[in-house]
């Protein structure tokens, strides 16, 4: 009987997995608006649960975006972000790109307070200044 519970929960499993980052955009899903391809774009919300990140205010950034001083309200403020297709986000924790660094390649970062910032803090609300770049 245990036997052939196990793949009813192998397959329940899998299905709670493959849905656990719906709220974020995939990085090909950063498509533009006007014709202008899209580097990344920081979201100002994030959650224990992955469904619930990538919510929030949002600040798109093209290629090429070079902020040592981000816009008014955004000096650590993201908690997820998505990187485009081809692209690379370099960020620093205080502004005038200084302290310390990290790189984000493509893809979706729903809890920024996954990603370790030194050995007592992580990059949740510590994004102080950035460059991204696509090929």
């Amino acid at each position: 009987m245990a036997l052939l519970l196990m793949p009813s929960l192998l397959l329940a499993l899998v299905g709670v997995l493959s849905g656990s980052w719906a709220a974020c955009p995939t990085a090909a899903d950063l498509k533009p608006t006007n014709g202008t391809r899209l580097c990344a774009r920081l979201y100002d919300k994030s959650d224990a649960y992955y469904e619930n990140c990538c919510a929030g205010a949002e600040l798109s950034l093209e290629s090429g975006a070079d902020l040592p001083y981000l816009p008014s309200g955004w000096y650590h403020t993201a908690s997820s972000l998505v990187v485009g297709t081809r692209c690379e986000m370099t960020v620093w924790n205080l502004r005038g790109k200084a302290g310390k660094t990290r790189k984000f390649s493509a893809g979706a970062y729903p809890r920024l307070a996954e990603y370790r910032l030194g050995i007592f803090g992580d990059w949740n609300n510590a994004i102080g200044a950035l460059y991204c770049k696509c090929t």
